[in-house]
C-alpha cells in the first residue's frame, strides 16, 4: 500500500473495528462474567458470535449508541467542511439532537441530559457535574480523531467542544484526550513498544485510569471503561482475542467492546478484521462507515494539502 492508502485501511479498521465490538459486546451488556460463562456453556463459555439478543433485543449485526452517535458526530463535521463552518460545535450539538429525535436504539441518560439541554436552552456546553463522568463523550470521539489527522491542536480542541455537549468532567475529558492520542499513534503506524509508552505516559499523568493489575471492573464509569479497554488492549496484541476478553468481562460491553475494536481495528487494518464478523453486520452500517471514514481522512488530508489516498 502507499501510505495514504495504508492510513485509510487503518481509519476504516478502527471505525469497522467499532461497530463490530459495539454489536458483539451488545448481546451481553450488563451481564457478569459468570453469567456470560453460563449462557455460552455450549461454547466453552465465551460469547463470540454476532448473534444479537441481548437487552435490546438487537437483529444480529444490529449496532448500538456507540456507532450510531460516532456516525452522527462524523457527519456534523462533514457537513460543517462543506457549509465554510469546520469544526462547529453547534452543528455537532444540533446533530446529536437529531439523532435523539431519531429514536436510536438506546442513549445514556448523561448524553440525554445533555442534549435536552441543548433543545432546552441552546447552549453547547453544560456546566461542570460530578455526575458526568461516563464513557459517553469517549465512545463516539472516533470521527473527531479522524478529522484533525496531522494537527494535534485541533484534535484536543474539537474532542472536548464535543464532549462538553453531554459530558463535562475532567476525568471524562482526560480519557477522550489519552484514548483519542492512542488511536491516532495506532493510526499512524506506531508498532508495540510505542503503543506501551503512549498508555504509560497517558497512566502516569492520569493514574486514576492505573490498569495494572486489572480491577476487573467494566462498568459505564469512564474510569472503569478506560481501565477495561487499556488491559484488553495491552494483553492481548491480536484483533480477536482483544475484542473477547472486553466483552467477556461484561456489564458496559458494548461500549468497552466499541473501544477496543476501534484500537485494535487501527492496528491491524480493515483488510485482516475477521470476515465472520465484518460479513454480519449491518450492510447499511458497514456502507455508511465506509463512506464517512473515507470522507473524514480526506478531510484530514487535504486541510493538511497532502494527496488522497489512490
Amino acid at each position: 500500500m502507499t501510505s495514504a492508502a495504508a492510513l485509510l485501511d487503518r481509519a476504516l479498521g478502527a471505525y469497522l473495528g467499532l461497530a463490530i465490538g459495539d454489536a458483539l459486546g451488545a448481546t451481553v451488556e450488563f451481564m457478569t462474567p459468570r453469567e456470560i460463562q453460563h449462557r455460552f456453556a455450549a461454547q466453552g463459555g465465551v460469547h463470540r458470535n454476532l448473534i444479537g439478543g441481548g437487552w435490546l433485543k438487537l437483529a444480529p449485526g444490529q449496532v448500538t449508541d456507540d456507532t450510531t452517535m460516532s456516525l452522527a458526530l462524523g457527519d456534523a463535521l462533514l457537513r460543517g467542511e462543506r457549509a465554510g463552518r469546520p469544526f462547529d460545535t453547534r452543528l455537532i450539538a444540533e446533530a446529536f439532537l437529531a439523532w435523539w429525535r431519531g429514536k436510536p436504539v438506546d442513549c445514556g441518560n448523561t448524553c440525554r441530559r445533555g442534549i435536552l439541554r441543548f433543545l432546552q436552552q441552546g447552549g453547547v456546553s453544560g456546566e461542570p457535574n460530578d455526575g458526568d463522568a461516563g464513557n459517553g463523550a469517549l465512545m463516539r470521539n472516533l470521527p473527531v480523531a479522524l478529522a484533525t489527522l496531522g494537527d494535534d491542536a485541533a484534535f484536543e480542541r474539537v474532542s472536548i467542544a464535543q464532549a462538553h455537549v453531554t459530558h463535562h468532567h475532567p476525568l471524562s475529558d482526560a480519557a477522550v484526550l489519552g484514548i483519542g492520542h492512542l488511536l491516532r499513534d495506532l493510526l499512524g503506524g506506531a508498532d508495540a513498544a510505542a503503543q506501551a509508552r503512549r498508555i504509560e505516559a497517558f497512566v502516569a499523568t492520569q493514574p486514576a485510569f492505573t490498569f495494572q493489575p486489572y480491577p476487573g471492573r467494566a462498568s459505564g464509569y469512564v474510569v472503569d471503561t478506560v481501565q477495561t479497554v487499556l488491559h484488553c488492549v495491552s494483553s492481548h496484541a491480536e484483533f480477536e482475542p482483544a475484542l473477547l476478553a472486553a466483552v467477556n468481562q461484561g456489564d458496559d460491553a458494548d461500549t468497552t467492546g466499541a473501544l477496543v475494536g476501534m484500537l485494535a481495528g487501527a492496528r491491524c487494518g480493515a483488510q485482516a478484521l475477521p470476515g465472520r464478523w465484518l460479513g454480519r453486520l449491518s450492510r447499511t452500517v458497514v456502507q455508511d462507515i465506509t463512506d464517512q471514514a473515507s470522507a473524514l481522512v480526506a478531510l484530514a488530508l487535504d486541510r493538511q494539502s497532502l494527496p488522497l489516498p489512490s
